[in-house]
């Protein structure tokens, strides 16, 4: 079973940058494509950006493209979640989700994932 921690969420101003981490536990998610994906009260919960297993992929919801990176670092158990240039409709719920199988690709559907965290909540005041 793997526990996904998400951290590194808060309150800035718009423009600000923020780093999103998640933490697995329980066993190494080396060989699994992970995502991001947010949610705000009274919304369908979004993707917002993906990574394959090895990081060789990567991709990323329209509106944040050119604006947040995803990256992971398999030794640390880690996902990571730049985000930059934040705006007020960034303020969301962030959550962190793997794939438990190794496959090729990212998922852009959260039907295709396995396991999420509790989310980590990020304002963005204007």
């Amino acid at each position: 079973q793997v526990q996904l921690v998400e951290s590194g969420g808060g309150l800035v101003q718009i423009g600000d940058s923020l780093r999103l981490s998640c933490l697995a536990s329980g066993r190494t998610i080396s060989n699994y494509p992970m995502g991001w994906f947010r949610q705000t009260p009274g919304k369908e919960r979004e993707f917002v950006a993906g990574i394959s297993w090895n990081g060789g992929s990567t991709g990323y919801a329209e509106s944040v493209k050119g604006r947040f990176t995803i990256s992971r670092d398999n030794a640390a158990n880690t996902v990571y979640l730049q985000m930059n240039s934040l705006k007020p409709e960034d303020t969301a719920l962030y959550y962190c989700a793997a794939v438990h199988r190794w496959t090729r690709g990212i998922f852009t559907s959260g039907a295709s994932y396995d396991s999420w965290g509790q989310g980590t909540l990020v304002t963005v005041s204007s």
